[in-house]
């Protein structure tokens, strides 16, 4: 049995992870394996560099910090230790205002604010298990981005739980809830044609 297929077929943790060789780019997902390659499309990286562009400025001097995939986020639930979690997931795009969450691994927590953007591959599971994932993990605000629609979901985390989200189009521009005085024009992010 290959290295993938037996990363498909039991749950694994943490620890296991960091063992993993293959030059391949996993997450895990209460557990579960999943394959990250191959390397995403233009647009997504286009849009991408557009949207880390525009934090990285604004973030400048300030405490918080904008990390891109990849970049591993440990997301451990209950008692579990950094080791046991099975949760690890590498966000197309993170913001982390708590310094302490940080460390050489990358962070362990939950972000601020997590951006995924949608691939054919990816789309379910960036709205699905993804979005359940960092409702849990206490993410307090979480954009799904749409390429092909040019368009930008975004849930605010309330009482542990997202609410309705707010839509918004390439026209617009969208101000950060968890960033105060900080917004991102989509004007800008989405430049290039799909």
């Amino acid at each position: 049995m290959g290295l993938a297929a037996r990363k498909e077929s039991k749950r694994f943790t943490y620890g296991d992870y960091q063992k993993w060789d293959d030059g391949e780019r996993w997450e895990l997902i209460n557990g579960e394996a999943y394959n990250m390659s191959p390397a995403p499309r233009r647009v997504h990286q286009e849009i991408l560099t557009n949207l880390i562009g525009q934090l990285w400025n604004q973030l400048q001097g300030k405490p918080c910090k904008v990390y891109p995939a990849p970049f591993d986020v440990r997301l451990p639930q209950g008692s579990e230790t950094d080791e046991e979690s099975s949760n690890v997931v590498q966000p197309d795009l993170s913001v982390i205002c708590d310094p302490k969450k940080l460390d050489e691994k990358g962070c362990l927590g939950a972000p601020d604010l997590i951006i995924e953007i949608l691939s054919p591959g990816s789309h379910s599971r960036d709205k699905m298990e993804k979005f359940n994932l960092y409702e849990m993990a206490g993410v307090k605000e979480y954009w799904v981005v749409s390429p092909e629609e040019e368009m930008v979901e975004v849930f605010l985390l309330e009482e542990g739980t997202y609410g309705r989200p707010n839509t918004y189009n390439a026209k617009n521009t969208v101000t950060i809830g968890v960033l105060k005085d900080m917004s991102v024009d989509l004007s800008k992010v989405f430049l290039t044609p799909v």
